[in-house]
């Protein structure tokens, strides 16, 4: 069972998937306000539940249940002249509904090459900016934190080499 979204590489598609469930509301709303008008056919309206997140200890130890997730999600087909419209889904973190729609939508108009190239360097090329200040704001608030332990010893006097006599 193929559906009109495996026509495009499994691979482009999980990349745009994985920026459209992180990004925010407001650059959702912001770049896709032009094809929000339209009533979207529903598969999936969107749906509060929550998921089990797995987590591994170093990231490489056996699995175990970290715990669950508040998540949405969605599936919806645009109103397209082709008859092969495109289905959208999205799953985004939190009970948002109209994040969820929003990313079914992007999703969807994404998969439609015509409008592909428009929306990467509309929407998918300042998600992705948009997150890694984040993550570099995230990074650099970190490092403020950090110690290092081998200075700390050699500050507070531990040459202890020269009382062994």
């Amino acid at each position: 069972m193929f559906q009109t979204f495996d026509k495009r590489s499994p691979h482009a598609r999980k990349l745009w998937m994985a920026l459209l469930a992180r990004s925010p509301q407001a650059l959702l709303d912001a770049a896709l306000a032009e094809h929000t008008h339209t009533q979207p056919q529903w598969l999936r309206r969107p749906e509060t539940g929550l998921m089990m997140v797995q987590g591994r200890v170093g990231g490489t130890g056996e699995r175990f249940n970290l715990g669950e997730v508040t998540v949405t999600r969605c599936a919806l087909r645009l109103h397209t002249a082709a008859s092969d419209a495109p289905v959208g889904v999205s799953y985004v973190l939190g009970r948002n509904h109209h994040q969820a729609q929003l990313a079914a939508v992007a999703d969807a108009l994404l998969q439609d090459p015509a409008q592909h190239a428009a929306l990467e360097a509309s929407l998918l090329t300042p998600l992705r900016e948009h997150l890694q200040a984040q993550h570099a704001a995230r990074h650099a608030r970190a490092q403020t934190t950090k110690v290092d332990f081998l200075t700390v010893a050699r500050e507070a006097g531990g040459d202890d080499e020269g009382d062994e006599a």
